[in-house]
């Protein structure tokens, strides 16, 4: 999956690999000059099989082939390394980067420190938190709206792993030293409040104003040894009037909601065209709205003049398609949404409504055995339904006007006809990256987009006999942005969708020893099919177990269909990737994907 930026040969950068790989020196990765925040990082490439290789002198490892993928520490700053092969030589240089700030010598604050960075938003009476970095021992304060405000020296504390950490085994927080951070806090008072004092405890008063208030932009205070300096801050400061919040409507057909403003924050259910909510925060480009999400306002407007969004709902109806149950829930406005499956059911929360629901009719239905619903807090109304079976099979959510629908996919019908056990059911496969993005790389420079493209289509010629109708996001060596490969599986509405690749590490990954069959889902509607997916491989092929897991992928979002992502081998080790790109494995591999999705259909029904 991980990215490879080419491969050097004699310290020159190609784009053929295999035969070079048989009587040259080949390091895939990393170039020269490559940057990184990893504290090891591994050598991908390959060498003729006679002869040792040697990184700084020292011999390594390799596979039959001649592959190797060793680690290596790395220092802080430049890294120089030299691999040889008998007479051939390859120089690289490696710089690894600090993650934490550089401490400011004398009078003065680290560069770029100083927060909030970009403009922000608030609620009056909500806090306002500052920090920076300065040399220990300091005093440093903040002017705001002629308050002063303390900031404190803080404490060490732990400081997270990155994400991808999960796939080295190195997920675990390592304490941080905080030397030179400083922090405080303020409130902006409605004008009822008291002001208690300058300290970090302490509140200003605004006007009484159905107007947001400019407080403009901070002044960060540095005293030290006697001497003082004054910098402005980069973010404005704006509260917001309570009584006149601004309203935003999503203009996008999935907006983006996030746990908070930025996209390191996690996914929440996205939000329909047409949404409304108040906006109750700013920073920089992201708005938070009023339900307690936040969204990039790219993919907003704002309404001038509307109020905040509030709705009532009354009946709940529902029509039964050919293949779906549409749930329709008339409202006055179109208001925030999230989805939420379980194991027998799927719940929906409207957000800002309230309910004076008496009667609901909801006939036999193919999918729902009952459906429950209550205001399970002020301004917040769930609908449950309970499902007939385990597994669901795709939703859509849109906003027919003011009117929500939810359509939830019937089983595909199958008709079961031997030897073609799959009749009736149409399939998405696709094949990771794809020109440009070339995704991968092995020890010879061979590219996972090559292989994923030449396993998929082994797959889909295996699923075609079984009676499959295979769609291909890809059949040739194009490049297909992920909202166009997503696009095509909403569009398609296949009963499932399946993602192929071939894996890689982080930096800092063990890639002589990481290898094996993974599979990744994000919907819980398609956790029993990866589940059972990476079960059947791993024990029909005997391929090493990398593990099932919840990832947050675009070909695992997908909510049409159930849809998986696999990581078939690990490009990056080098026993695995003789295996990865032997014809007669993949063609071993595809035949038992074919079989094993044969088999979960039959354990589904």
């Amino acid at each position: 999956m991980k990215k490879l930026l080419g491969f050097v040969v004699l310290s020159c950068l190609v784009t053929s690999s295999v035969a070079l790989a048989e009587s040259s020196l080949v390091v895939v990765f990393p170039q020269t000059n490559y940057q990184t925040s990893a504290q090891r990082i591994f050598f991908l490439g390959t060498a003729p099989i006679d002869g040792q290789v040697l990184i700084n002198g020292k011999p390594i490892t390799r596979s039959q082939a001649g592959h190797f993928s060793p680690s290596f520490p790395l220092q802080l700053g430049e890294n120089l390394f030299t691999v040889r092969h008998q007479n051939q030589e390859v120089q690289i240089k490696v710089i690894r980067l600090s993650t934490q700030p550089e401490l400011p010598q004398g009078l003065a604050f680290a560069k770029g420190s100083l927060t909030p960075a970009a403009d922000i938003a608030r609620l009056p009476g909500e806090l306002i938190c500052f920090s920076a970095i300065a040399p220990p021992k300091a005093s440093v304060s903040v002017n705001l709206a002629n308050q002063v405000v303390a900031l404190s020296p803080q404490p060490q504390q732990a400081q997270l792993p990155d994400n991808l950490a999960a796939l080295t085994g190195r997920n675990q927080p390592t304490a941080q030293s905080l030397a030179g951070k400083y922090e405080g806090c303020t409130t902006v008072q409605p004008p009822s409040s008291q002001l208690y004092g300058n300290n970090i405890n302490s509140g200003t008063v605004v006007p009484n104003s159905t107007q947001a208030v400019d407080l403009g932009t901070p002044q960060f205070q540095l005293t030290l040894n006697g001497k003082t300096i004054t910098q402005p801050g980069t973010g404005k400061i704006q509260i917001l009037s309570a009584a006149q919040l601004p309203v935003a409507e999503v203009t996008v057909d999935s907006g983006v909601a996030r746990t908070g403003p930025s996209t390191d924050y996690s996914r929440l259910t996205p939000l329909p065209q047409g949404t409304r909510a108040a906006v109750t925060g700013r920073e920089g480009e992201w708005l938070r709205l009023d339900y307690g999400a936040w969204i990039n306002s790219k993919e907003t407007r704002i309404l001038p003049g509307a109020v905040v969004p509030r709705t009532t709902i009354r009946s709940v109806g529902y029509r039964q398609l050919s293949k779906a149950t549409e749930i329709v829930f008339p409202l006055e406005i179109p208001v925030p949404v999230s989805v939420q499956q379980g194991e027998r059911n799927i719940t929906l929360t409207l957000y800002n409504t309230t309910a004076q629901t008496d009667i609901i009719r909801l006939d036999d239905d193919p999918l729902i055995s009952r459906l429950d619903w209550q205001q399970v807090a002020p301004g917040q109304v769930q609908y449950t339904f309970n499902l007939k079976k385990a597994q669901q099979w795709g939703y859509k959510l849109r906003y027919d006007g003011t009117t929500l629908v939810l359509a939830l996919r019937h089983p595909p019908a199958i008709e079961r006809k031997r030897p073609k056990p799959l009749s009736g059911i149409k399939i998405v496969l696709d094949p990771g990256h794809g020109g440009k993005e070339s995704g991968a790389s092995g020890p010879t420079g061979y590219l996972e987009k090559d292989v994923n493209l030449t396993v998929s289509k082994l797959l889909r010629d295996e699923l075609v006999q079984r009676g499959a109708t295979v769609v291909m996001t890809r059949d040739t060596d194009k490049e297909l942005s992920l909202p166009e490969r997503q696009a095509i599986i909403s569009q398609e509405e296949p009963a499932i969708a399946i993602s192929i690749h071939h894996n890689s590490l982080p930096d800092d990954g063990d890639a002589e020893k990481t290898k094996g069959f993974a599979a990744f889902w994000y919907h819980p509607q398609a956790h029993s099919l990866a589940m059972f997916l990476h079960n059947y491989i791993v024990k029909k092929l005997g391929r090493p177990d990398y593990g099932v897991l919840w990832d947050n992928l675009a070909l695992t979002r997908p909510t049409a269909a159930p849809s998986v992502l696999l990581e078939l081998g690990f490009m990056s080790n080098p026993n695995e990737f003789e295996q990865v790109m032997n014809p007669a494995e993949q063609k071993k591999m595809a035949k038992a994907l074919a079989q094993g999705i044969t088999e979960w259909f039959s354990s589904v029904r």
